[in-house]
């Protein structure tokens, strides 16, 4: 995004309110070490977690994998198993770092969720407001796939800002769409998907995306699609800030997320873990087919990509999560209102998701009574998300429990630690 000298009175102004950000009396202390005899989970369960992600390792299921949980703003368990990239011998370590994907989608949507407590725009505006390219949106009809060409009737509506939040635009996602059509419609129209190395801007990107067809009229059915890339273009028109200071400023320095970046700076390069892949009985160096594998370390540096381009630490995450559990607070600053995360935290789309036990807010997957039925998936009211490159998290209200395990693979033999994970901390609690 190319900033005039008005845009940069703008990010002035907003850089001097940032450092008036609201201070509460409502002080919530930052994740700090504790034990898990104090805060109420079992030593001798917890173990069993080790236990179960060394026999992973050692089976070949996983190359390494750093696991966290926290109670009550304490972490009482941070473990680093196995390999940060076994070719080259390195070991893992309890700060290594992840390319999270899509875990970046739930701080994008709460990048917007600042800016709307701030009275910029109602969430049900029509993003055409802001961004005039999505005027008019078109739904895909007919196709050939011969020369792609394809014929499309006019949306029904226009796609809203919570549309855009729930995955119910009608974007689609490009290489790991559902649907064969629209992965060769956004392949020949040159849209980035996630992340790139390439000299390109979420603006460029997005204003070619508003051209392209909808899978569907905007609301009526759940697609995970681009949307949050587009709504953090859509955070840069409305602070006036590229999207990566925003979130530097606003999140990531508030929460103490030092190890959280779009692009990493190169005295942290050295921590990221190699994203693997499972070749001849061994796990090798993924050969990037999908993706560029010198992200983020290399590159232009300069696309910033809401729905999946930041990589991070499970500390770092948790602290992250940890202020949703605080209902918006992390020391004495407010992030969000409690009124706020009420809103995230709601039932947003019905019954479009297909599943009774999870249903879908403005930036998580939530649980239902349904799901605590389920077992091993939290209380009522816990929510979640993970990450393409096979990273999970979760973190429970009622208990005041996160559980965070991050991996870097593509492919396998299966894997079954983050279904155990989540099992195995909710068994250990013991209170």
């Amino acid at each position: 995004m190319k900033f005039g000298f008005i845009q940069l009175i703008f990010v002035f102004i907003s850089f001097m309110n940032i450092q008036a950000q609201t201070v509460t009396p409502n002080i919530c202390p930052p994740l700090s070490q504790g034990t898990p005899i104090e805060e109420g989970m079992s030593p001798q369960r917890l173990a069993l977690i080790d236990k179960m992600i060394d026999e992973s390792v050692t089976n070949g299921e996983i190359p390494g994998a750093v696991a966290l949980i926290a109670r009550n703003g304490k972490i009482i368990y941070h473990k680093a198993f196995g390999m940060a990239n076994t070719q080259r011998k390195r070991l893992m370590g309890k700060d290594a770092i992840f390319r999270i994907a899509s875990q970046t989608k739930a701080i994008t949507s709460t990048a917007v969720m600042i800016l709307w407590e701030e009275g910029h725009f109602r969430l049900d505006d029509p993003i055409s407001k802001f961004i005039p390219e999505f005027k008019n949106p078109q739904v895909l009809k007919g196709f050939r796939y011969s020369d792609t060409t394809y014929s499309t009737v006019p949306a029904n509506k226009e796609i809203t800002i919570r549309h855009l939040l729930t995955h119910t635009s009608g974007l689609g996602y490009g290489m790991i769409d559902n649907d064969e059509r629209m992965k060769m419609i956004y392949q020949k129209a040159g849209i980035i998907d996630a992340f790139t190395t390439k000299d390109i801007t979420i603006e460029e990107n997005i204003k070619k995306l508003a051209a392209l067809p909808l899978h569907h009229n905007p609301g009526e059915k759940y697609t995970y699609s681009e949307g949050l890339d587009v709504l953090g273009y859509f955070v840069e028109i409305i602070s006036g800030m590229p999207f990566d200071e925003f979130l530097r400023e606003r999140l990531f320095k508030p929460l103490d997320m030092n190890d959280t970046w779009f692009y990493l700076p190169e005295n942290k390069a050295g921590r990221l873990v190699a994203v693997q892949s499972y070749d001849g009985g061994t796990w090798k160096e993924y050969d990037g087919d999908l993706f560029d594998p010198n992200y983020p370390v290399k590159g232009a540096k300069t696309f910033f990509s809401g729905g999946a381009g930041l990589s991070s630490t499970a500390e770092d995450y948790a602290k992250f999560l940890q202020m949703y559990l605080n209902n918006g607070v992390y020391r004495n600053k407010r992030i969000l209102s409690r009124t706020t995360i009420k809103t995230i935290m709601s039932n947003q789309i019905g019954s479009l998701r297909g599943t009774n036990k999870e249903y879908y807010g403005l930036a998580f997957g939530v649980f239902t009574e349904e799901g605590v039925a389920a077992g091993g998936l939290g209380s009522k009211g816990t929510f979640d998300w993970g990450g393409y490159f096979n990273t999970q998290y979760f973190a429970d209200p009622k208990e005041n429990i996160i559980g965070i395990i991050m991996k870097q693979t593509r492919g396998g033999p299966g894997d079954p630690t983050g279904w155990k994970f989540r099992q195995l901390v909710g068994a250990a609690v013991d209170d």
